[in-house]
């Protein structure tokens, strides 16, 4: 019996490129041997790739996707290879991921689309002028919508971010908590607060509220509002009511977009169908409204997250066969 074999030959343009490429002490490289049957040999500027044809090219994808990421200046790390290599071997296209630039922080550090169901999410806001992004904790809901809203900002495409959170969590509710309307809205908006101060300095933040073009508020002030020129972001929308819901979708005026994130897995209200969960029968066939679904594999917190998001997942169709 014959066993097939295939080579292929790829050439880097220099020592700088090669040392992008396979990563601090060779740690992107290692992370490739091991992941792989087919034998790579890196001497300089070139790499062989020798072993079973069908694998020989899946690595050869590989390396392209990675030197086509390094040309666009973007390092990848260990992290950004697994993913490449989890997806390609699942025979899933990796266009766009790494290398959709959403916006460059104030410290110069590129917010890129990082897995492709971010990659999805960042293509439908800019198509739709409504988005919806479900999903688990670490996903980049909110961190990707509060950059995509600071980059139109910053670029005059709107005139004003508009920033809220339904105020009832976890059995508390507004009304209950000291203080002034900030000081009470402030607690609900920190996830928010956490991601505009990784996109601009405090002090231009305080002079953009000050001046109206940034406003944070609990949904409840919402009501009766049109809001024209806004880039606007519902955050933690499985806390809304499905009337909550009908009336902030109501509010979008002329020349805006949209987005609302939620996990719709971790709802809080009580005695109340979450308008997150309603929202994606009523609107699932309109024109220019999108909705995203984000999961595991999208996560990009600590590795663990994804492992943890899995196992709650099991453990309720578990309790939900039980219940059977």
């Amino acid at each position: 019996m014959i066993i097939e074999s295939a080579q292929v030959e790829m050439t880097l343009r220099d020592d700088t490129e090669a040392t992008a490429l396979f990563g601090q002490f060779n740690k992107n490289l290692k992370e490739i041997e091991n992941a792989f049957s087919a034998q790579i040999i890196a001497r300089g500027e070139t790499i062989r790739i020798e072993g079973d044809p069908e694998e020989v090219e899946l690595v050869r994808t590989l390396f392209e996707k990675l030197m086509d990421l390094v040309d666009g200046k973007h390092y990848p790390a260990v992290n950004d290879v697994r993913y490449l290599i989890s997806q390609i071997k699942a025979g899933v296209g990796v266009d766009g991921v790494l290398s959709d630039v959403v916006r460059v922080t104030h410290w110069g550090e590129e917010i890129r689309a990082k897995t492709i169901g971010q990659h999805k999410y960042i293509q439908a806001v800019r198509e739709n002028d409504i988005t919806f992004s479900i999903g688990p904790a670490g996903t980049g809901k909110t961190y990707l919508a509060v950059a995509m809203a600071i980059d139109w900002l910053k670029r005059e495409k709107v005139k004003r971010i508009i920033l809220t959170r339904p105020a009832v969590e976890a059995g508390e509710e507004l009304g209950f908590l000291p203080g002034d309307i900030q000081a009470k809205v402030s607690p609900y908006l920190r996830p928010l607060y956490d991601a505009i101060y990784d996109m601009i300095p405090v002090s231009e933040f305080e002079k953009l509220v000050e001046h109206g073009r940034i406003e944070m508020a609990p949904l409840a002030f919402m009501r009766g509002r049109t809001l024209n020129n806004c880039f606007v972001i519902l955050d933690e929308a499985q806390n809304t009511t499905s009337m909550q819901m009908k009336m902030f979708l109501t509010r979008l005026g002329f020349h805006s977009k949209a987005i609302i994130t939620g996990d719709d897995t971790q709802v809080d209200l009580q005695n109340h169908e979450s308008g997150l969960i309603a929202v994606q029968q009523i609107l699932a066939d309109i024109n220019g409204i999108s909705f995203i679904r984000l999961n595991k594999d999208d996560v990009v917190r600590h590795a663990l997250v994804a492992y943890i998001i899995e196992a709650y997942a099991k453990d309720q169709i578990r309790q939900n066969e039980s219940q059977h």
